[in-house]
């Protein structure tokens, strides 16, 4: 069989990975055609991009044809996999998600607090779009969706698109396992952890080294080696023994944001007056980026990528389409519907979860009850995602006030009506529903 691949948002950095990804798998998911496509804004990138696949795929020797478009429902055309990595705004939205926060002492982050709260606002109707397209055009195909916020982003599609195969994935937890690895100096491979709560808010509950339950020596080593898992994005600051020990759970990076708020807080004040927004590094790290890609000599993916925060994205992404294709029936962490796995939580909740992944997309594995400190917390933060898709949707400014409010890094009600007034004033030109609704300002 002849498989067709759509990458949209081709023109991302980090689309190099996926064309690695797919050549290394090629014996097992024969991809004969890739399909990078973006907007014209994006026209310089993608043909860059487009330049270095070639050039990686010529090396390879495999009969893979590469090409762009910007004409996404002609790209749909026979397509078994759609690969969505957008962003709206570009890096300019992304630097005033973390600006105007931080400017009134909030947590400034594209993906957690007000950033996090924007960034869906402007994506939601945009991949609905897509999804809508997707459906028309190629019902067929799965859509695997690593733009974020990629739990919210993936319900959203889940409960309001008529495409259903529609999974969600994020580099978290292959993190978390690669940090493991490191821990207990074995093969990423032989690491498993048995994941529960939900995307950016994913807790570790169990972990496995070779199929042996050593989560109470991990949870040791968590504290006394000082592991990084952080992701480049994340600044680690490392977690209490007393912390550690009384959670009795595996934190994730962005687990720094809730539960040690002030003093990530301070180091982002601080390298936001020194240096800029994270925006404004990763804008250099793009440039330069790009500066590499377009050697004539490069054939293969730069280590430079993995200075970017979301490296190893397309390696998840990857490894889904094959077992997706392959019936593979392995176990992987992806964003789906809870069906089940999650006692405390409704069946049609996306969480962040084990499942073994078959043709017919992931099967959920059954984890039980939240542990009751945690209870509340992620069920506080499920509520919070919910509220931010209703806002995303209707477009009405109260809507966006409840979600704001009640996310716990702003959780300030004056703060928040400021940070919200400005936020949407700053992305005007990406908020229709907001404008065509007449927010109050």
């Amino acid at each position: 069989m002849s498989l067709k691949v759509v990458v949209i948002g081709g023109g991302s950095s980090y689309t190099p990975e996926i064309i690695e990804g797919l050549i290394t798998r090629y014996d097992q998911i024969p991809v004969r055609e890739i399909v990078l496509v973006d907007i014209e804004a994006g026209a310089k990138k993608v043909a860059i991009i487009e330049a270095l696949s070639r050039r990686m795929i010529e090396n390879s020797g495999y009969p893979i044809h590469v090409h762009s478009s910007f004409d996404l429902r002609a790209s749909l055309e026979g397509a078994n996999f759609v690969t969505t990595q957008i962003r709206v705004g570009g890096l300019e939205a992304r630097e005033k998600d973390e600006r105007i926060p931080l400017k009134h002492g909030l947590i400034g982050q594209e993906t957690n607090g007000a950033g996090g709260v924007f960034k869906a606002f402007r994506t939601i109707p945009v991949l609905l779009e897509i999804a809508q397209a997707i459906h028309d055009i190629c019902p067929q195909a799965w859509m695997i969706n690593f733009t974020n916020p990629a739990g919210i982003v993936t319900e959203a599609l889940l409960h309001h698109s008529p495409h259903k195969k529609v999974v969600g994935v994020c580099n978290i937890p292959f993190n978390m396992r690669t940090g493991i690895a490191e821990m207990f100096s074995c093969p990423v491979e032989q690491v498993e952890i048995e994941f529960i709560g939900m995307n950016h808010f994913v807790f570790g509950k169990r972990v496995f080294i070779h199929g042996e339950d050593r989560t109470t020596e991990a949870l040791a080593k968590l504290t006394e080696d000082k592991v990084d898992y952080s992701p480049a994005n994340i600044v680690s600051l490392g977690w209490s023994k007393a912390f550690v020990t009384a959670l009795q759970l595996l934190p994730n990076p962005y687990h720094l944001y809730y539960f040690q708020t002030e003093e990530v807080l301070k180091k982002d004040l601080d390298a936001f007056r020194n240096n800029g927004t994270r925006a404004e590094i990763v804008k250099q790290v793009e440039d330069s980026l790009f500066l590499t890609y377009q050697n004539p000599s490069l054939s293969e993916k730069p280590k430079e990528l993995e200075q970017r925060g979301g490296a190893y994205y397309s390696e998840a992404a990857c490894n889904l389409m094959e077992s997706l294709y392959t019936n593979k029936q392995d176990i992987q962490t992806v964003n789906t519907l809870n069906n089940g796995s999650i006692r405390d939580l409704p069946d049609d909740a996306v969480v962040e979860i084990n499942a073994v992944i078959t043709k017919d997309g992931p099967r959920p594995l059954a984890i039980g009850k939240i542990p009751p400190h945690i209870k509340g917390l992620i069920g506080h933060m499920k509520t919070f995602e919910q509220l931010v898709i209703k806002a995303a949707l209707s477009g009405d400014y109260y809507d966006a006030y409840n979600a704001l409010i009640m996310n716990p890094l702003v959780a300030d009600e004056k703060k928040a009506k400021i940070v919200l007034d400005e936020l949407l004033d700053a992305h005007k030109e990406h908020l229709p529903q907001f404008y065509r609704k007449g927010a109050v300002i």
